[in-house]
């Protein structure tokens, strides 16, 4: 035999020895698609897949352990909502403790210790507020600060006070809130794509914060705005929170956006203005139900919330 055709022959030989072996572990048939990743040889006309192992599948249903360690594995899982959600409750401590301003410390835990009558045997909060909502919200409502004997009692933003009862109430009838009365922090009351909070966390003296005290504040509404990712509109009750927003959103406009019930300032969110639930305002009927029910229904249009039932027909006051 010619030495040069010694290479030829070992080829050969090789070639058909691999093609025994692949045909005695898998059927021919069958080979193709028992493989999952493709190899790139120069001389191979097609791309062949990588041998991949299948587990059969099993036709038992799921037992009960099975289910429950799916469901805790899921619920653990560590997703960007997650993370911003574990960064929101992380803020909300973070508020809780805060001291920064002297006299609205003073003045707030003096509230919580002289009481008023009616709620003589309660427990204050007496403490910064934190915001109170839906983590996934699409709509931010913006207050002032925590009443003395309502937000500052209870611990929870509008909430114990006659504005609150205003507020919640229409929130109901937009679809928003579960109940439409807020009473305390474990009254299980939910909002569904809205969430509260306020330019000031401390109830300040005759309701009126210093600016000082509004700045030191302004960084914790900042920063929940930027972790409540999905808020498209920010609804202030009023001017004071109307400013607020302008600071965190749009400093630098010019000429400075003026409030008004109803205004709108174009923005990713965008803002929207509406009289504040005091009652100033609802008792001299300068804000209405009605009104407060049609900025709601904008803020909702803005939102692109998805449409909910309607809520009950309000009930006329005798």
């Amino acid at each position: 035999m010619h030495p040069e055709a010694l290479p030829s022959l070992f080829t050969i030989a090789a070639s058909n020895t691999l093609a025994q072996m692949a045909v005695g572990l898998v059927p021919l048939a069958s080979l193709a698609s028992a493989f999952s990743v493709t190899a790139t040889w120069p001389w191979t006309p097609e791309k062949l897949p990588l041998l991949a192992v299948l587990e059969p599948v099993s036709e038992q249903p799921p037992t009960a352990a099975d289910r429950k360690r799916a469901e805790t594995m899921s619920a653990t899982r560590r997703t960007t909502q997650s993370l911003r959600d574990g960064e929101l409750a992380a803020l909300t401590g973070e508020i809780a403790t805060c001291r920064r301003c002297p006299r609205l410390v003073a003045w707030r835990e003096q509230v919580a210790r002289e009481k008023r009558a009616a709620y003589r045997d309660e427990e204050y909060w007496g403490r910064p507020v934190p915001g109170f909502g839906d983590p996934r919200a699409r709509i931010a409502i913006l207050g002032l600060a925590p009443a003395a004997h309502g937000a500052n009692r209870t611990g929870r933003m509008f909430t114990g006070d006659r504005s609150g009862e205003f507020l919640y109430a229409a929130l109901w009838r937009a679809g928003i809130a579960s109940a439409p009365r807020s009473r305390s922090r474990d009254d299980g009351l939910r909002l569904s794509g809205a969430y509260i909070t306020a330019a000031v966390r401390c109830a300040p003296p005759a309701n009126r914060p210093a600016p000082d005290e509004r700045d030191n504040c302004l960084g914790f509404a900042r920063r929940e705005l930027e972790l409540l990712a999905d808020v498209r509109v920010v609804l202030c009750l009023g001017a004071f929170a109307w400013d607020a927003a302008l600071r965190i959103l749009a400093p630098a406009a010019r000429p400075r956006p003026s409030f008004a019930h109803g205004a709108e300032l174009a923005g990713a969110p965008a803002l929207l203005g509406s009289y504040h639930v005091s009652q100033q305002n609802t008792f001299t009927g300068r804000l209405t139900e009605a009104m407060l029910d049609r900025v709601l229904a904008r803020a909702r249009e803005l939102a692109e919330l998805p449409v909910t039932a309607p809520g009950p027909p309000r009930r006329r006051r005798r």
